[in-house]
């Protein structure tokens, strides 16, 4: 089965589609051949990608409530899908959709106090979708806009990575640390070799592996 995972949070403005871009980049550039759904009616990833005077890789707009039945009508044999999600309070049909189709599901986190607040209610909304599936999703947390490149042992990295799994939640190892390069990056081609994203990519290929 195709690598298939989806960027979602209730709220928006966490980096879901900076990260699913720069995802889509690094799988490509690990050799896999992705597919990238903007699931948006903000079609913000579309968008980039016209800026960007394209990407290696098809970009498609499906901001519909019938996502997870939709989608395989353009994989071909493309060998993983990237779905960036609207924000669930506001677009709650087409996220739930989505979140039918993906094998894992990405949940971008801010290691602030307020976000970190906010976390509680995806929990059930993660419960309500898992109902609808004939196989659960994997669910991680990705920390993201983070003070340190890497996992450290004290500081409000650890602090959130502590928090998150008291309450239940997995914490991917990868980190994206709060940085111009991705933060600017909207609008312009990526080149994912190098970053954060890379190790994403590989560490999200060894989730499924191991299935």
């Amino acid at each position: 089965m195709p690598l298939s995972c989806a960027f979602v949070n209730l709220k928006p403005g966490v980096g879901k589609t900076t990260s699913a871009v720069w995802l889509a980049h690094a799988l490509h550039e690990s050799g896999l051949s992705p597919l990238l759904v903007d699931g948006d009616p903000a079609a913000s990833a579309l968008r980039w990608s016209e800026l960007a005077s394209g990407f290696p890789f098809p970009v498609i707009a499906l901001p519909v409530g019938d996502v997870h039945r939709r989608v395989n009508d353009f994989l071909g044999d493309r060998q993983a899908v990237v779905l960036d999600a609207p924000q669930l309070e506001d677009h709650p049909r087409i996220t739930r959709s989505i979140m039918r189709y993906a094998g894992e599901w990405i949940v971008p986190v801010t290691p602030a106090p307020i976000e970190l607040d906010r976390m509680a209610p995806i929990l059930t909304e993660m419960a309500d979708v898992q109902s609808l599936r004939a196989e659960p999703a994997r669910t991680a947390v990705l920390l993201n806009r983070t003070n340190r490149p890497d996992a450290t042992r004290t500081g409000p990295d650890a602090d959130a990575r502590e928090a998150l799994g008291e309450r239940g939640f997995d914490v991917l190892d990868t980190q994206i640390a709060r940085l111009d390069l991705y933060a600017q990056s909207f609008g312009n081609p990526v080149q994912a070799k190098g970053s954060a994203y890379m190790d994403f990519a590989e560490e999200l290929i060894k989730r499924q592996d191991e299935e």
